[in-house]
């Protein structure tokens, strides 16, 4: 192993609960204080960063963003060729791409087209006999409509992949620099199917990512070691631990200890004191986000656009953001944020009118309110620092309008879970945008494949003219006229109120000063491989 910098002793007992032997303490480590454990090794199966950031490390993607960007550059595709027509995309795979192995599996073979069949077709066909394990959710590929866009994935040979679309789809060669398309071995599939032991693939993973996946303990950590043999420039560090640290707090102060090195998400409360710090730093960019209240739009009241029109009515974001974001937000009208394109900044924003509210409430057959659930998030994210605080404040705001709101909350990976079930009245939660496009958050928040019961979309709201819209949109290579069709869709969405609007975060991420070469991502994205560490 490489010399370099030494693990502070603290940090060493956060990696291996005891003494680090002399030749494990040259090795230069970093330890990542996250939020909050994964919900599965598989980054098709889920949408949540939380899942996606403990993925990344491993995983490698036709396509990828530029450090720091939305722009689209080459990953296991060397090049791509797209058609005059836009229907027909044939990627040229990269030749010397390795995979990682384990316990279980020593690759025999390096990366090639049978895998991005596999991956995807895994995804796609119900014939494949991966579909079905770990759940067989893949809410993304369904969500963004890619069963009903595929015409074929054909394999030309060893080294060539043809995508055959039945529409032109102007953002997909973003789409495929994003988690879900990732790239699992064909190989380590087959070896566990031999074994009878399938689920393991989304459980130990196997990439051809810079780091490899030594071992996870639930709620603890999840320890990586940097792959030798990866394709592009080789990581700058030697091992990689995610110590999972649930409390804001608790992370500052292993930040300050030096036990770990990086520690997102910090109570806004604590900015200044960040700041003023002479052994840390904090990098900061606005939030390519939208934190959200979503009505569960399948469910009375809230099938009633006048219930919804008076819940926004009711609610004051303006002491939410105050209280919540202290100075780290700005209000939101629309559901992208206002750096993304075809932002409508015409959206007259809701007041803060009780008043308005009870007379609405009333018009719809509610002058004496109704009971409700508020379902609040158990973890920090960019869009919302405190869910907990927040539906504390919405449920007084609410009771003065003669609603009840319960406040119900899980485990986070059983929050999304049930909300994606529809087991809720109302549920905070946002998204951080996957890949620099309005259809990234039109789509997969408020499309009717994501309506479904089980689909990504925690409002369930499904209306065919702003569908309409969004789907004229996506095929055209015009980004001039597509902004005129999200424009209008903006307005509709508007007036249906299927969510109330609360706030686009400036995103924060403190850090040791030790460490450099580390670039935001605007799509939130951790790129570890790229760091050092004096």
């Amino acid at each position: 192993m490489r010399t370099g910098w030494i693990v502070a002793a603290a940090c060493a007992a956060v990696l291996a609960g005891a003494a680090v032997p002399p030749a494990q303490a040259k090795t230069k480590t970093l330890v990542y204080c996250s939020e909050g454990s994964p919900e599965n090794f598989n980054p098709m199966i889920n949408t949540t960063n939380t899942t996606f950031n403990a993925n990344s490390p491993v995983y490698g993607r036709l396509a990828d963003f530029n450090d720091g960007t939305t722009e689209v550059a080459p990953g296991l595709a060397g090049s791509w060729d797209v058609a005059a027509d836009g229907l027909t995309i044939t990627f040229h795979l990269r030749h010397d791409v390795k995979w990682h192995s384990n316990r279980y599996f020593k690759p025999t073979r390096n990366f090639n087209a049978d895998d991005v069949l596999f991956s995807f077709g895994r995804q796609w066909k119900d014939d494949n006999p991966y579909h079905h394990v770990s759940g067989g959710g893949y809410d993304y590929f369904n969500d963004m409509g890619l069963p009903a866009l595929l015409e074929s994935i054909d394999r030309i040979d060893d080294d060539t992949v043809r995508f055959r679309l039945k529409q032109p789809q102007a953002p997909f060669l973003a789409d495929m620099a994003m988690d879900f398309a990732a790239i699992q071995s064909k190989e380590y599939a087959d070896t566990l199917a031999r074994l009878g032991r399938p689920e393991l693939i989304d459980q130990e993973p196997i990439g051809t990512g810079p780091f490899e996946f030594v071992a996870y303990q639930k709620d603890s950590t999840i320890r990586y070691r940097a792959f030798r043999d990866f394709w592009g420039e080789k990581p700058k560090i030697d091992a990689l631990v995610f110590a999972i640290v649930k409390d804001p707090a608790v992370r500052l102060a292993k930040l300050r200890a030096n036990e770990c090195q990086i520690a997102p998400y910090p109570n806004p409360a604590d900015l200044p004191s960040i700041r003023a710090d002479q052994d840390l730093q904090l990098l900061s960019q606005p939030g390519l986000n939208i934190g959200y209240l979503a009505f569960n739009n399948l469910r009375p009241p809230f099938t009633d656009r006048r219930v919804r029109q008076a819940i926004t009515y009711a609610i004051d974001r303006a002491a939410i953001l105050t209280a919540i974001y202290q100075g780290a937000g700005q209000p939101a009208k629309n559901l992208i944020p206002p750096t993304l394109w075809s932002y409508n900044d015409s959206v007259q924003d809701w007041p803060y009118d009780p008043a308005k509210a009870v007379a609405l409430l009333a018009e719809a057959g509610y002058p004496n309110g109704f009971e409700t659930t508020l379902w609040a998030m158990p973890v920090q994210r960019p869009y919302n620092p405190d869910a907990r605080r927040m539906a504390e404040m919405m449920q007084a705001d609410l009771a003065r309008i003669g609603v009840k709101a319960s406040i119900v909350s899980a485990e986070w990976g059983e929050y999304r879970k049930r909300v994606q079930n529809a087991e809720h009245g109302m549920a905070l939660l946002g998204w951080t945008g996957d890949n620099g496009d309005p259809d990234n958050f039109f789509v997969p928040l408020a499309g009717c494949d994501a309506a479904r019961i089980g689909g990504g979309s925690a409002s369930k709201w499904c209306n065919p003219a702003f569908e309409t819209l969004v789907k004229q949109a996506v095929v055209l290579t015009s980004q001039a006229e597509r902004a005129k069709l999200y424009e209008q869709a903006q307005l509709i969405m508007h007036a249906e109120a299927p969510f109330v609007f609360i706030a686009h975060s400036v995103v924060f991420l403190p850090m040791r000063k030790e460490v450099s070469g580390f670039r935001m991502s605007p799509v939130g994205r951790l790129r570890f491989d790229r760091l050092e560490l004096k």
